[in-house]
């Protein structure tokens, strides 16, 4: 392919909490970089995944969900979406096909008209899966009638159905651009970041409605043995509460035991070599709510 033909560019991938962003993007690139859980605050902060093919490269930006902040670290979360919309070339908006548009969705679309006709904006109908077609006729004729949408495309981001016609889409809207990132990269966040991700995620997975959105995870050790294939990660799950501690490790350690075992197995894979895992659970108390350890915990810029 010509340079000259090569296309690259900005995607800011947007919506409210746990409508499928982080599972779209992992999809595309094929390995899991971002937490994913059902649970809001999934994804804290912005995270780019980039998708490099033979005549294009996508920048994704996966930002945290949309919505009303509580404490420091949700200002710091909406700041973070903010400003992926507005450093994006293309803007796509992923809605669940359960939702209806409420005050949610209707304050994320007020914000999205602000860019209409300066940004292309794309509508993505997420978890088709799960309605019927009539049924899905019906949400493409309601979003279509905000008119701010260049294209409204049906996806089921789990089951990866219409995720080649989304990329397809994207690249009638990308302009010619350099490579900005070596074409094997797939974020610039580094393993400690992804590491802390995938432990993250086992938390939210397997703990109640309340402890994940207090979880912090630091990364204290990570380090690679010399002459041999094997890493030492000494890592503290920080919780507000110490009751939140309490549930975390589990009668007996079980609960800690499992977060412990399957964060290590998926580690392992994305280092390609033999991990030995150490967790603590550690009390810091109303962490959410402080500057200083919203930043401490690596939410600033």
């Amino acid at each position: 392919m010509e340079e000259n033909n090569f296309k690259s560019g900005y995607i800011s991938v947007v919506g409210r909490p746990n409508v499928g962003k982080s599972t779209l993007l992992n999809s595309i690139i094929g390995e899991k970089i971002s937490a994913i859980s059902s649970k809001p605050q999934t994804t804290r902060q912005n995270i780019t995944f980039i998708h490099t093919d033979d005549d294009s490269q996508m920048i994704f930006l996966d930002t945290p969900g949309i919505q009303r902040p509580k404490n420091k670290l949700g200002e710091f979360m909406l700041n973070e979406s903010k400003e992926g919309i507005e450093e994006a070339d293309i803007i796509t908006y992923i809605v669940d096909v359960s939702k209806r548009i409420g005050k949610a969705e209707r304050s994320i679309i007020d914000i999205l008209k602000e860019y209409n006709g300066q940004i292309p904006i794309i509508l993505l109908i997420n978890k088709v899966d799960k309605i019927k077609k009539e049924e899905l006729l019906e949400i493409i004729s309601m979003y279509s009638n905000e008119g701010i949408f260049d294209e409204l495309i049906p996806i089921s981001a789990i089951k990866n159905d219409g995720i080649d016609i989304y990329l397809e889409t994207l690249k009638k809207y990308l302009k010619p651009g350099p490579m900005y990132y070596s074409e094997d990269m797939i974020t610039d966040k580094n393993e400690r970041f992804i590491v802390s991700e995938i432990i993250r995620e086992k938390g939210l997975r397997y703990l109640n409605e309340e402890v994940p959105h207090g979880l912090a995870i630091s990364i204290e050790r990570f380090k690679k043995r010399k002459d041999k294939n094997f890493y030492d990660i000494e890592v503290i799950i920080y919780v507000e509460r110490e009751a939140h501690k309490k549930i975390i490790i589990g009668r007996g350690g079980s609960m800690l035991k499992r977060i412990g075992t399957e964060s290590r197995e998926d580690i392992e894979n994305l280092l390609d070599a033999k991990v030995n895992l150490q967790i603590w659970v550690k009390v810091q108390k109303n962490w959410r709510e402080k500057d200083n350890l919203v930043k401490r915990f690596g939410y600033n810029r």
